[in-house]
């Protein structure tokens, strides 16, 4: 488990049982976990959505007394950044907040396990379908861009619709074994559905999402969480973007003839001056 603040936040709720509420309020805190100490109830259940009784309920449900309680124990176990925030401007903070997501990230990663897994189902699948839908759909279209260059047969699926259960059934029938799903807040209702729909089709569903409470874990087989930024009006997705990449390079390394396929692309692209530089 990683030991940043958002780590030591994700172990904290780890084997409790939350209800949906709870479970909003956890993710609001992960996201925000360099602030939460410093946070009192009513400010908490603001940025969560919820009401204030609600955050004392969650405190309690996780074994304190109430929230002080719960505040106390992080701010004992969380380096004090108040300091630190208060020296920089908005457009700043929202900066060092993604350099904060992409340590997470980086811990993260220092058990490669999941994404050695995950590359090994996306490149096993023929054809690859990749979701991303809304805020996740640049995600998915940046995948599947980069991904057709080593996989032989990539399907986006970034527009929802009645059709997206037809595009799901055909790359079912096309022999697809696994889907990759982007899902960044807020979420649609459509990708939880088509998750769902997904799974009970055969496929095993590789998700990229912004927490481990977020709404389509439950319809996910592997989920690998990449925090998003929220000091900006419109969240930034720095860390969903770069997993994205690092499940391209182990999706890659299971692909025998990956090195081929960059060859023969580039070859193709210089004789058609495809590149100006």
């Amino acid at each position: 488990m990683s030991d940043s603040p958002a780590g030591r936040l994700q172990a904290l709720f780890e084997g409790h049982r939350l209800t949906p509420t709870q479970r909003r309020i956890a993710h609001c805190m992960v996201r925000r976990a360099a602030d939460v100490p410093f946070l009192s109830s009513v400010e908490l259940a603001e940025l969560a959505g919820v009401s204030q009784p609600s955050v004392t309920r969650f405190a309690v449900a996780l074994g304190f007394d109430g929230y002080p309680a719960l505040r106390r124990h992080l701010r004992e176990s969380v380096p004090a950044v108040a300091e630190e925030h208060a020296v920089h401007n908005e457009y700043q903070q929202a900066v060092l907040g993604e350099i904060e997501n992409l340590r997470h990230l980086a811990e993260l990663l220092a058990d490669p396990a999941p994404v050695e897994r995950a590359g090994r189902l996306l490149a096993a699948s023929r054809p690859l379908p990749v979701l991303g839908l809304r805020a996740a759909s640049s995600q998915a279209r940046g995948f599947a861009y980069f991904a057709g260059k080593v996989h032989p047969d990539v399907r986006l699926l970034d527009e929802g619709g009645s059709m997206l259960d037809d595009r799901i059934d055909a790359a079912v029938r096309a022999g697809a074994t696994a889907l990759l799903c982007f899902a960044l807040p807020r979420h649609p209702r459509e990708v939880v559905d088509a998750l769902a729909y997904a799974r009970a089709a055969g496929l095993t569903v590789v998700t990229v999402a912004e927490s481990a409470f977020a709404p389509v874990a439950a319809h996910s087989d592997l989920l690998i969480p990449a925090a998003v930024g929220t000091g900006l009006a419109f969240d930034t997705a720095c860390a969903p973007m770069l997993l994205g990449r690092v499940l391209l390079e182990a999706m890659a390394d299971e692909l025998p003839d990956a090195q081929a396929r960059l060859e023969e692309f580039d070859t193709k692209a210089a004789a058609r001056s495809l590149f100006v530089d």
